[in-house]
């Protein structure tokens, strides 16, 4: 079924935000969207009328599985086009979510096909984030956020949490990659910011918001 632009946004935000949480409101939506509430309401009666959302009054919003599939697509795209523009355009990746966020909505499934046979299908893009697969599936990641961490455990740093590129570039400037090590040294009880040591070799100081968007495994 063809949906506009803006009902294809309004499907992604929600995916996003059931990850985060499964009971996803109506004013959750609004807030993520930064759109007023009755606009959303009837923007999300509409998505449910076209069988991609579950809306009952007062009650959480789901995604159908139509829904879930038509989101898992649209992130698909998005994801691809980021790592295509970092891998085979030399952009940083703080560079490439605006333009995914345009070329997303590019109805050419051939197009992404090729890009992915390109890339060589890439399971994550630029960022660690999964890139779903052409049903829509995405895999789950048991990443846990580096604030969660344990003082002297080795880690290996496997996604962000936040696409924002201020946060991004600040990243670069600690001289902090995707796949490299990280061992809390002390996490300090007054704002939560975490002393840390890259590689084994660069010590660093992680304020908590960084922290909280860094995702990582046991190394």
């Amino acid at each position: 079924m063809m949906m506009t632009l803006t009902e294809e946004n309004y499907l992604k935000a929600l995916f996003h935000l059931s990850v985060e949480n499964p009971e996803v409101s109506v004013l959750d939506l609004s807030k993520s969207l930064d759109i007023k509430m009755p606009t959303v309401n009837s923007m999300v009666k509409k998505l449910a009328s076209k069988g991609q959302v579950r809306y009952e009054k007062y009650k959480p919003l789901q995604l159908t599985e139509e829904g879930r599939r038509s989101a898992g697509l649209i992130i698909r795209k998005h994801r691809l086009v980021e790592m295509f523009l970092v891998e085979k355009m030399g952009f940083g990746w703080d560079e490439v979510h605006e333009v995914a966020e345009q070329l997303e909505h590019i109805r050419s499934p051939k197009l992404f096909r090729k890009i992915d046979e390109i890339l060589n299908h890439p399971k994550t893009d630029p960022h660690g984030s999964p890139i779903p697969d052409e049903k829509g599936e995405i895999a789950v990641q048991n990443f846990v956020t580096l604030s969660e961490g344990s003082p002297g455990i080795l880690y290996r740093f496997m996604a962000v949490g936040s696409s924002d590129d201020r946060f991004l570039r600040q990243i670069d400037r600690l001289g902090f990659k995707l796949g490299d090590t990280i061992r809390i040294l002390e996490t300090m009880d007054f704002d939560h910011s975490q002393q840390v040591i890259i590689n084994e070799q660069i010590a660093r100081s992680f304020s908590q918001q960084i922290s909280a968007n860094i995702r990582v495994v046991p190394a």
